[in-house]
């Protein structure tokens, strides 16, 4: 997967690099993929590609029917380029084929409003204090479209359990990873956000001898390309 430079993405991401909300602080990022392998690309689809049919190889009539039949009958290449552009996410994140499409799901465009409806209400409200009444989640749907034509994309969550979630850190409230797929320009665009406890984190500097400057330096996006 290719890093991919797009102009129209880059004011939501100087947005959410540090978007301060009372007790919390919300921290986000839009990014564009193409699904063009790299050399450790090829290597790792190779491995998962072999991970999932060893899985389904293995699998006897008292597994899950559904989990078994999800991999039989979605396309082994789409879980593979969501689960590629998460490795390039979180590099430091180890993704097993087979956990990663428990936790991956086909959404439609309403549960992606209502996402925004439940989690950015007030992240919403300061962008349109910030770009004179604009509505956030219009604007990031012009930009996407821009990038993977909207109209033609599949959309992914990923939604981990605790321990399979790169978010479980300290101080984290909530979070979620959205993915737009367009199978025929090859492209992925991916919005992940996280919203930060400020009263944890400040509790978490009172503890030890780390700086706030150290601290955010190696957080959630401390290898993410902006």
């Amino acid at each position: 997967m290719k890093f991919l430079e797009y102009t129209p993405l880059d004011r939501f991401n100087l947005f959410f690099s540090h978007l301060k909300l009372g007790e919390s602080t919300i921290r986000g990022s839009l990014e564009a993929y193409s699904c063009k392998h790299t050399v450790c690309d090829r290597k790792l689809s190779l491995s998962l590609e072999h991970e999932i049919l060893d899985y389904l190889g293995q699998s006897s009539d008292s597994d899950s029917p559904s989990s078994v039949g999800y991999l039989c009958r979605s396309s082994r290449r789409t879980l593979i380029y969501l689960i590629l552009t998460l490795s390039h996410m979180y590099p430091d994140y180890d993704f097993s084929a087979v956990q990663a499409h428990l936790f991956l799901k086909e959404e439609e465009w309403d549960n992606v409003r209502q996402v925004f409806d439940t989690y950015m209400f007030e992240a919403a409200k300061e962008w349109a204090l910030t770009y004179d009444g604009d509505s956030l989640l219009d604007s990031m749907s012009k930009a996407i479209d821009e990038v993977v034509k909207l109209d033609e994309c599949e959309i992914y969550s990923y939604n981990p359990d605790f321990e399979g979630d790169p978010f479980s850190e300290k101080g984290a409230i909530w979070s979620f990873n959205l993915f737009f797929y367009n199978r025929k320009l090859k492209r992925v665009v991916s919005f992940r956000c996280c919203c930060l406890s400020n009263v944890a984190e400040e509790s978490y500097f009172g503890g030890d001898d780390t700086t706030k400057e150290e601290y955010e330096a190696d957080v959630i996006f401390n290898n993410m390309d902006i």
